[in-house]
């Protein structure tokens, strides 16, 4: 029986001796970190039974723990919330439970299946800081999910079509002289990404000279004649031609090239993609389908649109009037081949920045209309953008910062802090370089992971690089350190095993809340999944190396003389690092042997 089991069989018994009742729910919850203890029962619902007030209720009843359960040792009213210590040896026990536990943090399969979308892309520009925040959220959900024994499929749509397309590839006809990314030394995505500030720069200059000669701002917007090239060779594109095609592909090729190599170096994979150019098309026969069910409706000049006036929203459109569909158009079509393809999933979960929460809002309630029941297992991902000391990043006016200069600029710091610190002075420049990967990386999707999704967050390079403080770095530090205890424990031939572990009775204050913090892990992993947010499992793993650090520096482990205590420390020292290291991997971090 596990430690809640056991707590709430002792209290159910400690309510029915004490007021012949029992109690159908009880309400417990963590401790408030001010006061002592580490479970909290609310009594307030229980005083209905007692026929007393709350604290009397709650003293009672901790009177009669404390004296008959053996699992709770001292307790504390504030008011009508009972908080319990649990006793010292209740502690130890779980502690050896999870130690004798191979695989503790992973539940076994559970026989569920989900679905994770991130990154999304789209062809015509490099991946950006934005970027790297949504793969590093949506990749950890992922393992988060199947962490807790769930099938998980992580996929991605494709924005491969479209009029931003279309502008990179106007721009490249006009400008680009036959360019490509072997006779540019650039890579694909970047070159393509050139050509759609390209586009933006001429754009503006032939509108600001239309507007110049006396047309309206609107007149400019669709007459300046780069954008009158991009709509037609969307137009073109949508009529299969030749020509069009063929410079689709290979600019969408050099894109893909780029992409791969720099979603290698995240760290982050997908099962299975989706293109929006393939999946457009059913859509639009979604969209049909609608019309003619009186779903949606066709307005004179032959555009589709659907009324969510009666749902609070306004009206949405779903294929211009010329035909060509829009971005509704083709999440429409994905949606639904999403759950042809895996038709067990649970549910869908879309990782997108929080500017599209309408967007998400409407196709919800376009696919419940259309009648897909599973349109109630789809959830949007909503997470703020990320801001710099710099301000904000415009993708068309190239002001972005790229996620491969980024990842580079951290790894580079980290090499220039480790050579700086000097503690691996045995080690290779190759071993140097593959641990500045490790820490540069880390300490970035930390960051960026850290902050609760749904907030907008400013990253700051030069604090999430930082050995102290709330970091990635720290807790790589820490697991290194743990490292370093373990090597030296197994040169004294020092083995814990549970035989030793059940002979503890007394803890330290750093010991029992680290075990309590441990127990709690499952837990966090399960509220972490129920609120789509890794930020909950990396501020657990910062908690538990801040409270591994107190331990370290209060109790000198092999100074200790009782060989008990001794093989309890390094135990529990073995279980703090396997339980970052797996914290650390759930958001896609690793964590070092040396550091």
């Amino acid at each position: 029986m596990n430690l809640d089991s056991q707590l709430r069989s002792a209290i159910q018994q400690a309510v029915n001796a004490l007021f012949s009742q029992q109690v159908e729910q009880l309400l417990i919850q963590p401790t408030n970190k001010e006061f002592e203890g580490s479970h909290t029962l609310v009594c307030f619902p229980i005083a209905k039974i007692s026929k007393k007030g709350p604290e009397e209720t709650a003293r009672l009843i901790g009177e009669h723990l404390v004296a008959n359960s053996g699992v709770v040792s001292r307790f504390n009213v504030v008011k009508g919330f009972l908080n319990l210590v649990i006793a010292d040896k209740v502690w130890a026990e779980v502690f050896r439970s999870i130690f004798a536990d191979k695989n503790f943090g992973t539940l076994a399969s559970n026989g569920k299946e989900v679905m994770v979308e991130y990154s999304s892309p789209n062809t015509n520009k490099p991946l950006h800081l934005g970027h790297l925040r949504n793969n590093f959220l949506g990749y950890s959900v992922a393992e988060i999910y199947k962490a807790l024994g769930y099938t998980v499929h992580k996929v991605q749509i494709i924005n491969d079509r479209g009029i931003h397309i279309c502008k990179s590839m106007a721009a490249w006809k006009l400008f680009g002289n036959g360019e490509t990314p072997q006779s540019a030394g650039l890579k694909g995505d970047k070159l393509v990404g050139k050509y759609y500030v390209e586009f933006d720069k001429n754009y503006k200059a032939q509108m600001k000279e239309l507007i110049e000669k006396g047309a309206s701002d609107a007149e400019a917007e669709k007459k300046a004649p780069i954008m009158m090239l991009a709509v037609e060779m969307l137009l073109k594109w949508e009529a299969k031609d030749a020509e069009t095609v063929q410079l689709w592909k290979t600019m969408n090729g050099w894109v893909y090239e780029g992409f791969e190599s720099t979603y290698k170096r995240m760290g982050v994979d997908f099962e299975k993609l989706y293109y929006e150019s393939n999946t457009y098309l059913l859509g639009k026969e979604e969209v049909m389908r609608g019309v003619e069910s009186g779903v949606f409706f066709k307005k004179e000049d032959g555009s589709v649109w659907v009324d969510l006036a009666a749902d609070g929203l306004d009206q949405k459109v779903l294929l211009r009037a010329d035909g060509t569909s829009v971005y509704m158009t083709q999440d429409i079509g994905t949606a639904i081949l999403r759950f042809r393809d895996f038709p067990k999933i649970e549910g869908q979960v879309y990782t997108v920045g929080n500017e599209q929460e309408y967007h998400f809002k409407v196709l919800f309630l376009i696919l419940k209309k259309l009648g897909y029941a599973w349109a109630e297992k789809c959830h949007h991902l909503s997470y703020g953008m990320v801001d710099l000391p710099t301000g904000k990043m415009k993708s068309r006016e190239g002001t972005v910062v790229d996620a491969d200069d980024l990842m580079q600029e951290m790894v580079d710091e980290a090499e220039k802090q480790t050579r700086e610190l000097g503690k691996i002075e045995d080690a290779t420049d190759a071993q140097i370089k593959a641990l500045s990967e490790m820490i540069g990386l880390g300490a970035l999707k930390f960051f960026l992971l850290k902050v609760d999704p749904k907030k907008r967050m400013l990253f700051d390079p030069s604090e999430s690089i930082q050995l102290q403080g709330h970091t990635g770095p720290f807790i790589q530090y820490t697991h290194a350190r743990i490292r370093a205890i373990i090597r030296k424990a197994n040169e004294m031939n020092i083995t814990p095993s549970d035989a030793d572990l059940g002979l503890v009775n007394v803890l330290e204050p750093s010991e029992r809340e680290g075990i309590g913090m441990i127990n709690n892990y499952i837990h966090k992993l399960n509220e972490a999944a129920r609120e789509y947010s890794p930020a909950l499992i990396a501020n657990f793993a910062f908690d538990l190396a801040k409270e591994y650090n107190q331990f370290y520096q209060s109790i000198p482990i092999f100074n200790e003389s009782d060989p008990v205590k001794l093989k309890f420390r390094i135990a529990f020292s073995h279980v703090v690092a396997n339980v970052l290291k797996k914290s650390m991997l759930l958001l896609g971090i690793h964590v070092p042997e040396k550091m």
